[in-house]
């Protein structure tokens, strides 16, 4: 028999998924099965729908029925109107559309009017084609909701008609009853989930601490680079895939300007060698420092120093935090290379063409400017 679930069961089940409760959690201690929590979720994508509320212009059910015992009763409309405080073309047309006066019944009218309220309403992207065709271009090229919220008030700053919010997209995509954005479209956002999944979720597990022979601790970083108020430091990383083969991530962390390196292996003298020929095609100002994890892929960091200039800092043993400029751009690399991918089949100049990709999307923590941007208006002006 189908589990049938009342308006406060529902709103608890949100409300645990929200909290970042998983399937299974809610489903034991809901006494259902985790599939049918999945279908409940499933409709809205995991965002909780806003609670239906009847406007206080609307008949009650008590109305109603002071309207059936009127008409009962022989009273006039206008009577029946004085009676409820009512005007008397609400009655009327109450009556009109509810078989009229001579089979108008209360709960029949009630229930039509529930009925009738859950009817499909109109939304901005089903009324605004042009805002539209510009939020499916965006999404098609990965842009993210936010991104594309915040370049349309950028781009089209004096017409608010082209103005919609990331959470409209985002509802948008998940509201199944929306049509507007298939909710296939979810792969081109960042964690393509068929459910949109609480922040609270996490990945746990924790690698054993390695020691880097001679590495300068994070705390021993100039406090310049914590303010990111100039170019050239770097925060970098080894993002894995499938056969053992991996490629190296590097981010500035001023203007969030990417680098994608492809790798011979994950050995120490392999990541070394490809960082040392990048930093040493990059101008001189943009050279400055890198922060690394640590792995022992960067074993030879005196190596790397020597041969370029640049020092590197090493973070605390499972702190990935205090390099999460690179943390949130692997997570971004990671939609264009999913796990399990073998990344050995991508030529370096595929990797430039997905990074150019990422430097050119607008950043809302850069006002919407693009880290191309940034970094080109940098090294023009210490140029």
């Amino acid at each position: 028999m189908k589990r049938i679930f009342t308006t406060e069961e529902k709103e608890w089940i949100f409300d645990a998924w929200k909290r970042g409760v998983g399937f299974s959690e809610i489903a034991n201690a809901i006494g259902s099965k985790p599939g049918t929590i999945f279908t409940v979720l499933r409709d809205t994508g995991g965002i909780k729908p806003t609670p239906r509320k009847r406007s206080p212009k609307h008949l009650t059910l008590a109305e109603r029925e002071e309207i059936r015992a009127g008409l009962s009763a022989k009273q006039s409309i206008r009577a029946i109107a004085r009676a409820l405080n009512r005007p008397p073309s609400t009655i009327s047309r109450e009556i009109q559309r509810n078989r009229g006066r001579r089979f108008y019944k209360a709960v029949d009218a009630n229930n039509r009017a529930k009925r009738m309220a859950k009817r499909p309403k109109s939304y901005l992207l089903e009324t605004n084609s042009r805002l539209k065709r510009l939020v499916l271009e965006k999404l098609q090229q990965n842009w993210s909701p936010e991104q594309i919220s915040g370049w349309l008030r950028y781009t089209f700053q004096a017409d608010d008609s082209m103005w919609i919010s990331a959470e409209t997209i985002y509802k948008t995509l998940y509201f199944r009853m929306r049509s507007a954005l298939h909710h296939t479209l979810v792969k081109h956002l960042r964690r393509s989930h068929s459910l949109r999944h609480s922040k609270q979720h996490s990945r746990k597990g924790e690698r054993g601490t390695i020691n880097i022979v001679n590495g300068i601790s994070i705390r021993e970083r100039p406090q310049q680079i914590e303010k990111r108020s100039t170019l050239g430091h770097w925060e970098g990383d080894l993002v894995s895939g499938s056969n053992n083969t991996h490629i190296a991530t590097l981010v500035d962390r001023k203007s969030r300007y990417t680098i994608i390196l492809k790798l011979k292996g994950k050995d120490a003298d392999s990541v070394t060698q490809a960082l040392v020929a990048k930093f040493n095609k990059l101008p001189e100002e943009l050279c400055q420092s890198l922060t690394w994890d640590r792995g022992m892929e960067l074993a030879k960091h005196t190596e790397f120093t020597s041969k370029t200039g640049v020092p590197v800092f090493f973070c605390d043993p499972q702190c990935p935090w205090q390099r999460g400029t690179n943390e949130n751009t692997n997570s971004l690399i990671r939609q264009y290379f999913p796990k399990k991918t073998c990344l050995a089949q991508h030529t370096q100049r595929k990797l430039n063409q997905i990074a150019s990709e990422l430097n050119s999307r607008p950043r809302k923590t850069l006002n919407f400017a693009t880290p191309k941007q940034v970094i080109e208006q940098g090294v023009a002006l210490t140029g």
